[in-house]
């Protein structure tokens, strides 16, 4: 039996006439960007976060860019985030001029350990920037005290956590957070594509104007500022509106797949440690991560491939021991959690439409590779 990591195919073969159907009123009205439909999946997906402000973009790492952007921060001010993430979140911080400050990660629930943030914050830092790790929220309470405290922003990178609460309320939970639509997300798009959710209308306002290459508000030709073109199309958007409309029901067999996984690996704790949900989060599960004991997770990791069920790991190589980072002057040590866990996890197939028989098809695999140990 073949189980990949994600199938898409499925989800839209579900959904292909009605998102056919709603492309097709973008090409009758030709409204291919800034349009009505945009503009309703902008509305609906502000209110689905609870919310007051969502401005579509073209990509996650874009959102994130542009939210930093609209702080007004100055060159070389230092954001605090981890190093246990996807290159985009240090990324966006890099270019727009500032500087990545990394954390180590909690090693259960491999989110920023909010125990080390004070520690690493100067007269430079600004910004905290956690990232919501696989579709678990960071734990926000200590985060937004310690901003307080400190004079600091929070901006969250929700890219992974479409739906994910914190103590009952959805992400974002500070005044920003950042969202992307890849097609493999929670909530995804036909491309790339993504979004600001904000309750703060400067935000809003200097984030629509920079992606719209700098243009003031119904000013065709006048601009305020040097912007981008970091527009999402309304093709994306006209998918999306189809898409959030199941977003809960998606997410909520996602965490029955969970369940069922939990369940079937209990009996190899002693090999394998499962997804830990903390108790203020409702976790999504863009992805099903383990933690695979005694150095085995390679071996684990090909005895599956062969077995032609796909694996994947998310991330090898934590941000501050890639080369792109250098700079930094990060080196091996730096992070112990973080470093340990990149050699552990892996992440099993993931996706609402994920059968039974397949969990159980996966579950066997890994209990057979574990009985070969012995």
């Amino acid at each position: 039996m073949k189980v990949p990591l994600v199938d898409l195919k499925i989800q839209h073969s579900l959904l292909k006439n009605e998102i056919i159907k709603s492309i097709e009123n973008i090409i009758d009205t030709s409204e291919f960007l800034r349009g009505s439909t945009l503009g309703v999946f902008e509305k609906d997906f502000a209110k689905f976060c609870g919310a007051n402000f969502c401005v579509g973009c073209s990509s996650g790492t874009t959102a994130l860019e542009l939210a930093l952007r609209s702080l007004n921060l100055n060159h070389n001010d230092e954001v605090i985030t981890v190093s246990n993430t996807f290159t985009a979140t240090a990324e966006s911080i890099v270019n727009v001029g500032l500087t990545p400050k990394f954390v180590d990660i909690d090693g259960n629930t491999f989110n920023m350990d909010v125990n080390k943030i004070e520690s690493h914050i100067s007269q430079k830092t600004k910004v905290i920037l956690p990232v919501h790790l696989y579709g678990q929220p960071s734990d926000m309470k200590p985060i937004m005290e310690i901003a307080e405290k400190h004079n600091l922003i929070v901006v969250e990178d929700c890219a992974q956590a479409h739906g994910s609460e914190y103590d009952g309320k959805r992400v974002p939970i500070s005044d920003v957070g950042c969202f992307s639509f890849y097609p493999a997300k929670n909530l995804g798009s036909f491309g790339d594509a993504g979004c600001i959710v904000t309750n703060n209308e400067k935000i809003a306002s200097i984030s629509t104007m920079l992606l719209d290459h700098g243009r003031g508000k119904n000013k065709k030709y006048e601009y305020n500022v040097v912007g981008f073109n970091y527009r999402m199309s309304d093709i994306q958007a006209a998918v999306l509106n189809v898409k959030l409309k199941f977003l809960e029901d998606f997410n909520k067999k996602r965490i029955e797949n969970a369940k069922l996984y939990n369940d079937l690996l209990a009996e190899l704790k002693d090999s394998v440690v499962v997804p830990f949900v903390a108790e203020y989060s409702k976790h999504v599960f863009y992805v099903y991560t383990i933690m695979v004991r005694n150095k085995k997770r390679d071996d684990l990791a090909e005895f599956l491939k062969q077995n032609e069920i796909t694996t994947q790991i998310y991330y090898p190589i934590p941000l501050h021991l890639q080369p792109a980072y250098k700079n930094l002057g990060y080196k091996r040590g730096d992070f112990p959690v973080t470093e340990e866990v990149c050699q552990d996890i892996l992440s099993m197939p993931m996706y609402p439409e994920l059968t039974e028989e397949q969990i159980r098809f996966v579950v066997d695999k890994i209990k057979q590779f574990f009985n070969n140990q012995i």
